[in-house]
């Protein structure tokens, strides 16, 4: 009996040994599996994080590059093509407007463009930037600050009200501009930007727009609503005293060639930055964008070439504007080889618009607003609906999550229908809109500088200044 029970002790203390055993090989067993699934969560939370600073790095630095488009680069593009006594008054018109339009986007102006709404406009969930801090907006960009999205847009509102001043250079008060640009920017650019790129606009392709229209980085929203505003402005306000009689030429296209040459360069900041990230998209965009400018500096230049025999670097300059105002609302959508058939026949057709429209119908567009950004903005949107392609842009698809086409090449020809109602609602939009504007400015303040104030200059009559100062030595 004693050794029955002795044995029982056994085999319960081997049993126990045994048990114990296999619970600590499952244990460690486990804990390499468990480690290996912490290390892979890790990993791609660092990548994420990675990925997230790069595209927020690059949409800082776009946006820094969109700001100089505005000053100096539009400002030394402007402000050499007017005559030398309205020089600073037209350059501090482009750096008014990174003042005064700043102040209306975080007061109001993001909120109206980005902000939930309707199809029109947006709402005032983010008056004054409330709740507009580092988390992103999906439905925007995923991987960016939602600040910096905002201030990335902010480049945006602030250069398209200043590429108008083109058409009424050296004729318009201060005070009118300043008045024009902050009721256009409410109420012509927010909508504008709503519908084109804000949650449940009615032209907006990615967020489901009742009439999908392909913008990638501003054709209608900024070229056509600015090149319109512009005709709209030379026609309201009149001719410059003396047009066309006596000869305005550009007092610098030394200034104007610097400033060009700027614009080139921001202008990745403005199209490559669009993709909202630092991916191949933002590559391809930024291709497109440097073809499409080179094509239509040769299809300028060419033309002009063959009409007056020589190519002059005023032209070049201008050809090169052109084709970036042309292949902006394309930037996202297409090859190099679309991008340079797009940039050679803007290049064209601008130069016809401004050699020879301009001149049949006498409208004093002082500096070619109208013909390079209107005319230019207006045949890149329709050329967009073309030569976008679904392999550089997948941005329509089915059910199934299949890519359909997205141009007329590509077997989707009602987007050319889409690119239209797009190009007439900005051009009604702008047309109507700056009309009443301009109305209601004049009707407050007056437009138009005295005549006095005209044959002095406005840099005089409008700051007290002079943007030269000549000294004589004895």
């Amino acid at each position: 009996m004693p050794k029955r029970k002795s044995l029982i002790k056994c085999y319960l203390a081997l049993l126990l040994v045994t048990v114990a055993a296999h619970a600590a090989y499952a244990q460690a067993g486990s804990r390499p599996v468990k480690l290996e699934d912490e290390r892979i969560a890790q990993l791609e939370q660092s990548v994420a994080e990675a990925k997230g600073s790069a595209d927020n790095a690059w949409m800082l630095m776009s946006s820094a590059l969109v700001l100089m488009m505005t000053g100096p680069g539009l400002a030394l593009f402007y402000g050499g093509l007017v005559r030398k006594k309205n020089v600073l008054a037209t350059m501090m018109q482009s750096f008014a407007l990174m003042a005064i339009v700043t102040v209306v986007w975080g007061l109001v102006g993001y909120s109206l463009a980005f902000g939930p709404g309707n199809g029109f406009i947006g709402s005032l969930r983010y008056i004054f930037l409330r709740g507009v801090g580092m988390q992103p907006d999906a439905d925007y960009a995923a991987t960016i600050p939602q600040q910096t999205f905002m201030i990335y847009q902010l480049m945006f509102a602030i250069i398209t009200p200043a590429l108008i001043w083109g058409a009424f250079a050296e004729r318009m008060k201060f005070s009118a501009m300043a008045l024009f640009t902050t009721l256009w920017s409410i109420f012509i650019y927010d909508p504008m930007a709503h519908m084109v790129w804000g949650k449940g606009g009615l032209l907006n392709a990615a967020l489901g727009g009742r009439f999908p229209t392909l913008d990638f980085a501003g054709g209608t929203v900024v070229h056509v609503t600015s090149g319109v505003s512009a005709l709209v402005c030379a026609l309201y306000l009149g001719k410059r005293l003396g047009y066309p009689q006596e000869p305005m030429p550009p007092h610098s296209v030394v200034l104007s060639f610097i400033g060009a040459c700027l614009l080139w360069v921001g202008w990745f900041g403005f199209n490559a930055g669009s993709a909202l990230s630092a991916g191949g998209l933002a590559t391809s965009a930024f291709v497109a964008t440097h073809f499409g400018a080179a094509a239509a500096v040769v299809g300028w230049g060419g033309a002009e070439w063959l009409r007056n025999g020589k190519p002059s670097a005023l032209g070049a300059i201008s050809g090169a504007v052109a084709g970036l105002v042309a292949i902006t609302p394309a930037a996202g959508f297409v090859g190099p080889m679309s991008a340079l058939a797009i940039g050679l026949i803007a290049g064209v057709f601008c130069y016809l618009m401004v050699a020879r429209v301009k001149a049949i119908f006498g409208y004093d567009d002082s500096l070619d607003a109208f013909g390079v950004h209107g005319a230019g903005g207006t045949i890149g949107a329709l050329l967009t609906g073309v030569f976008a392609s679904r392999a550089i842009n997948p941005i329509f698809k089915d059910a199934h999550g299949n890519a359909l086409g997205s141009g007329l090449l590509d077997g989707n020809a009602h987007q050319i229908v889409n690119q239209l109602v797009g190009v007439l609602i900005a051009w009604v939009l702008a047309a109507a809109g700056t009309l009443l504007i301009l109305k209601l400015v004049d009707l407050l303040i007056g437009l138009r500088v005295p005549t006095d104030h005209e044959i002095q200059g406005l840099d005089l009559s409008q700051h007290g200044e002079e943007g030269y100062y000549w000294e004589v030595s004895a």
